[in-house]
């Protein structure tokens, strides 16, 4: 089979191990898996703050696309996308796809017209949810036919262990405002008299106070020695924690999918997550109409204490949400299920049904 040729724009930071997120996993995971549909991918890393770019940062962007071909196909990631006003342009003489993950204008409403007009202007926009999509199509305009979900893939792996009492507490992903870790050590101090241990695993270098803060009330609280803050953690390290986690926790304020929670069913652990943006997707219900755990408001941390405390003082709770949770790991696509659908996309295929969109 005659291989297309895809020319990939992601931030030159996709492979830090300093800076995990669901963003860079996916476009690795995404790239690497590409060419067993069909598509060679020539990778650019690309420097710079976006999606905050200095002048340099644009200029270089800028050079990457004067060196396509004209009809080449180009995949730009969306933290690049959303604040690049040269893909306007370049979409003119190129195929232009935009995997956008989170929208830009979401939290930044300032930013939403080179947004807009970027994927206005692509061939092929791929979001990450379902709820990424139905935001750009209400927001900014974008035809329907021409958006995608593809949402993240998981691995094959072994039921996480596990404990009786339910205790091993785990939330992942970079420590910083956004993702509500306040939230999560102000329940945690309402469920002290319970027996937990909560790692929060994650970048500690995004906003160093809020980091600060956090240690300082948590100290306050007496969870010192309950919770601890190890920094980000290698795949292999965070696959070795999770295989011994009771319950994945997500306090996020914003999340366009929440690829620690299916990451978590995908071992049989259930969650509680705060029903923003994609989380309803990445938390779903299983094949029986269970849900796999709990889904509450953001930024209140009685909702979450109360969740905590039902799930740690009700075997039968953890019996019900551990079983759910089992049965919608089944369900999740992998990433080669993901892949396929960008490849379509790429190739300019009428968009479908994602892979389990009924599971939620």
């Amino acid at each position: 089979m005659t291989e297309s040729v895809v020319h990939v724009v992601v931030p030159a930071g996709i492979d830090d191990p300093r800076r995990p997120s669901g963003g860079n996993t996916y476009g690795r995971r995404l790239c690497d898996e590409l060419p067993n549909h069909g598509w060679a991918v020539h990778e650019n890393l690309l420097p710079g703050t976006w999606p905050s770019p200095s002048p340099e940062d644009r200029q270089r962007l800028t050079d990457v696309l004067a060196a396509l071909d004209d009809g080449a196909t180009v995949l730009v990631d969306g933290l690049i996308a959303s604040a690049a006003e040269s893909l306007v342009e370049a979409a003119r003489r190129a195929r232009l796809a935009v995997l956008l993950h989170m929208p830009l204008a979401e939290a930044e409403p300032a930013a939403g017209h080179v947004e807009r007009a970027v994927l206005n202007s692509a061939a092929a926009v791929i979001t990450t949810s379902e709820w990424t999509r139905d935001w750009i199509t209400a927001h900014h305009g974008v035809a329907a036919e021409r958006v995608w979900t593809a949402r993240p893939g998981v691995d094959v792996v072994r039921p996480a262990q596990g404990t009786r009492s339910g205790g091993n507490l785990l939330c992942a992903g970079p420590v910083a405002p956004a993702k509500g870790h306040d939230v999560l050590v102000a329940a945690l101090a309402q469920v002290a008299d319970l027996e937990w241990q909560c790692t929060c695993a994650g970048a500690l270098d995004l906003d160093p106070e809020f980091v600060e803060s956090l240690t300082v009330t948590a100290a306050r609280a007496g969870l010192a020695d309950r919770l601890e803050f190890p920094g980000p953690l290698t795949r292999s390290a965070l696959d070795d924690l999770r295989s011994h986690v009771d319950l994945v926790i997500s306090a996020s304020r914003r999340e366009a999918y929440g690829m620690a929670v299916a990451e978590g069913l995908a071992r049989g652990i259930p969650v509680i997550a705060t029903s923003v943006g994609g989380h309803p997707e990445a938390v779903g219900r299983a094949s029986d109409g269970s849900v796999p755990g709990m889904l509450i408001p953001a930024d209140e941390p009685d909702a979450l204490a109360d969740a905590l405390r039902r799930w740690l003082t009700d075997p039968a709770t953890r019996r019900r949400w551990r079983h759910s949770a089992h049965l919608r790991g089944k369900d999740l696509a992998d990433w080669s299920e993901t892949a396929s659908i960008v490849a379509a996309a790429l190739q300019g295929h009428q968009p479908k049904p994602d892979p389990g969109s009924a599971n939620f």
